[in-house]
């Protein structure tokens, strides 16, 4: 590995399917104020063509369909395209999480049988939010394998004031569930599962110290007794990726609420909101950030290796 490894975390697939399908999800997104130019296609080779264009090593792949059959069919797809290229990519196989039994099945297929790196949710699937008590089985299962969760916003909810949804309620969507997660200790209960957030956080890192000031006065619903220092603590806990947001901004707003041994580089690839120019963008402003001492730069760009070991041995065998 050299100061050079760049390891993605967040970077997005989306399994072979029709022209007809692509245009039907491109008219629904215009409909919805996100104005694609033209429907969205991903492949294995437009993936590493754009890779190789940033300098990007190797990318953890991530999609969480809303119905699961369609998640398990995308998990195994995904399965297929790590195993032809294990150097260059890696697998968060999506999890259910409106039913802990269906999701506790895919967790043992996806580490038994298709050989994930980890685990991908939604804050939101289907109505359920990763801090529903009915999910604390499946927190109990990862925690016991000591698993790393790659938290992505729902990107389902709509549209609000004529701005496309992955511009501002993603972020606000990202706060909102991370809070009702803090508030039911799920961080503190289950510490051996290494949470990593997408976008820098979202909006919460914005919001921490306000969180922290006043979350615990009489009026806010605490019913598990929080404290304040419970809640910093926790926040403390999580990992936070780049993707569309190593701006000075977000990376001053991250390092108030984690330490920056916590920071980790991601991409937003292979999604219809980002392109070589956006990665390219994200990537230079995370070099010239005046925020970062340029050994935190480098550790940013392979912290993922120290997180997933197993990415370090299949580049290495690739050398090789």
């Amino acid at each position: 590995m050299t100061a050079r490894t760049l390891i993605d975390v967040h970077a997005h697939f989306s399994v072979p399917t029709t022209d007809m399908a692509r245009e039907a999800s491109w008219r629904a997104m215009r409909a919805d104020h996100f104005m694609a130019t033209v429907p969205h296609v991903w492949s294995p080779e437009i993936a590493l063509a754009a890779m190789d264009t940033n300098g990007i090593t190797m990318q953890l792949l991530s999609t969480v369909p809303t119905n699961q059959e369609a998640l398990i069919a995308s998990n195994t797809y995904a399965a297929t395209v790590v195993a032809d290229a294990p150097h260059r990519f890696g697998l968060l196989a999506a999890l259910p999480t409106d039913d802990a039994a269906a999701a506790l099945l895919e967790i043992r297929r996806a580490t038994e049988v298709l050989n994930a790196d980890g685990f991908a949710m939604s804050t939101t699937y289907n109505g359920t939010t990763m801090g529903d008590p009915r999910l604390d089985t499946v927190w109990d299962e990862l925690n016991t394998r000591h698993a790393i969760v790659f938290v992505h916003p729902d990107t389902t909810i709509p549209s609000r004031l004529g701005q496309a949804t992955p511009l501002i309620e993603v972020t606000f969507e990202t706060a909102r569930v991370i809070t009702e997660m803090l508030y039911a200790r799920v961080f503190s209960r289950f510490p051996a599962i290494t949470f990593i957030i997408a976008h820098c956080g979202g909006a919460l890192p914005g919001l921490s110290g306000r969180i922290s000031l006043i979350g615990t006065e009489p009026w806010v619903a605490n019913k598990h007794k929080v404290t304040a220092a419970e809640l910093q603590s926790q926040m403390g806990q999580l990992f936070l990726d780049t993707a569309a947001s190593a701006t000075n901004a977000n990376l001053a707003a991250a390092l108030q609420m984690v330490p920056i041994e916590h920071l980790v580089y991601g991409g937003d690839s292979g999604v219809p909101c980002t392109n070589d120019k956006s990665v390219a963008a994200n990537l230079a402003s995370l070099r010239n950030s005046t925020v970062l001492k340029d050994a935190d730069k480098a550790a940013i760009s392979s912290r993922a290796l120290e997180l997933f070991p197993r990415l370090r041995a299949r580049i290495r065998s690739a050398a090789r």
